[in-house]
């Protein structure tokens, strides 16, 4: 049975060479009408639980959220699913650092520019400041993951940074880390608390 995941697959392997027919046809199947851009799965878990926790079913509303891979894929994947490709609405999340990579693909793609929202540094910093250090130290050890948090610590690499850095630092330290607490710090904000590039963009879907 056809699902936005057979999507993500598709659109995937369109972008690594291969053809696009598949997508084409699931495009029209599942009726999707917007494509969120995102670096990788880390964010994807954060829009999916903002998403849940607003009641929203994003893809029954014709949404699909879409890891890219990396940002510098960004060009490819606004050609294929843009006006040049699918013609879908585009959309989604980037760090201020590679704001220019997705302003230059949205332009070459003839894709409206003001749909993407715009991270300081990346998400997990927009989060950890939303939450504060006290906050996510504390949902670090809900997690179990104290005593890797202080031998991470430990590291002379470490010393000077502030605390907020080292969190940031220590979420990307172990696969699969980023996307469970891209899931795990969404859902212990707040209502009022949002980070606003995150807040923005499912307010925008």
């Amino acid at each position: 049975m056809a699902d936005m995941a057979s999507f993500r697959e598709a659109v995937a392997a369109w972008a690594a060479g291969g053809p696009g027919d598949a997508a084409r046809e699931l495009a029209t199947q599942l009726s999707v009408r917007t494509a969120v851009l995102l670096e990788g799965p880390s964010d994807a878990a954060a829009v999916s639980a903002l998403a849940a926790s607003r009641d929203r079913n994003l893809e029954s509303e014709g949404v699909c959220v879409l890891p890219m891979g990396g940002a510098m894929n960004v060009g490819r994947y606004t050609r294929l699913l843009g006006p040049p490709g699918l013609s879908l609405r585009l959309t989604g999340l980037c760090d201020e650092a590679e704001r220019r990579y997705y302003a230059r693909a949205l332009e070459r793609a003839g894709a409206a520019q003001q749909g993407i929202f715009v991270c300081a540094a990346d998400l997990e910093d927009e989060l950890i400041r939303a939450l504060g250090v006290t906050r996510v130290e504390e949902l670090v050890r809900a997690e179990g993951d104290l005593r890797a948090l202080q031998t991470f610590l430990r590291q002379p690499a470490q010393r000077g940074r502030t605390s907020q850095q080292q969190l940031r630092r220590f979420l990307g330290t172990k696969k699969g880390r980023k996307i469970r607490y891209g899931r795990v710090l969404v859902e212990a904000l707040a209502p009022d608390h949002i980070p606003a590039p995150l807040d923005g963009l499912l307010t925008s879907l």
